[in-house]
């Protein structure tokens, strides 16, 4: 994802007046500024005349993220390399937000569920993991075993 990041200044110079490439750069700056913690609530979905329409789940998120619209405009257009997007509007559209949600399969699952759940999967390593001495290694080593073979569970 770096690489890709770093290639987003010659790749717009590259397409000169090219929307698409414009928007699709400029989605992919969105995520990268945005960050983990964001990706689930604001989807950038359209690029319109250097006007960035990004959807957000309700009002809530939408007064949050204008408060610090001029920074995250600043992250992006340096991100691109240059001024591809010179205002950001955010649009209450739960739908769009939800729909990104499936797409990345954002869970909003609570840590202990989460855990108890890794951990029934990954009885079936018990005997391995009797062999780690170290307790906190063996739990540790049995969460990461289980949240795996959930992930692969999920994938089928």
């Amino acid at each position: 994802m770096d690489d890709l990041i770093r290639a987003l200044p010659n790749l717009l110079k590259a397409a000169g007046d090219s929307e698409e490439v414009a928007e699709a750069a400029a989605f992919v700056a969105w995520r990268r500024v945005a960050g983990e913690q964001l990706r689930g609530q604001a989807v950038p979905f359209r690029l319109h005349r250097k006007m960035l329409v990004v959807a957000v789940p309700d009002t809530s998120w939408k007064k949050q993220l204008e408060a610090v619209c001029n920074q995250m405009l600043f992250r992006l257009n340096s991100a691109l390399g240059q001024a591809v997007v010179t205002y950001i509007e955010f649009r209450v559209d739960a739908k769009t937000v939800r729909e990104e949600r499936a797409r990345l399969r954002v869970t909003e699952i609570d840590p202990e569920k989460q855990e108890r759940r890794a951990l029934a999967h990954a009885r079936a390593l018990n005997a391995d993991a009797a062999a780690i001495k170290d307790e906190q290694l063996r739990r540790r080593f049995l969460l990461a075993a289980g949240s795996y073979m959930e992930a692969q569970e999920r994938k089928k």
